[in-house]
């Protein structure tokens, strides 16, 4: 059971280091699921 909703980043900004692969990429796209705008460095 998940705590939040599909849309509760909407309107946020993350910043993800590492995010080619591994635990950096799948934070990336989770955040991204999440309505969250991602920048990738």
């Amino acid at each position: 059971m998940s705590t939040f909703s599909n849309d509760s980043l909407s309107g946020r900004t993350a910043v993800v280091t590492g995010a080619a692969s591994g635990m950096g990429e799948a934070t990336a796209r989770l955040l991204a699921a999440r309505g969250a705008r991602v920048a990738l460095l």
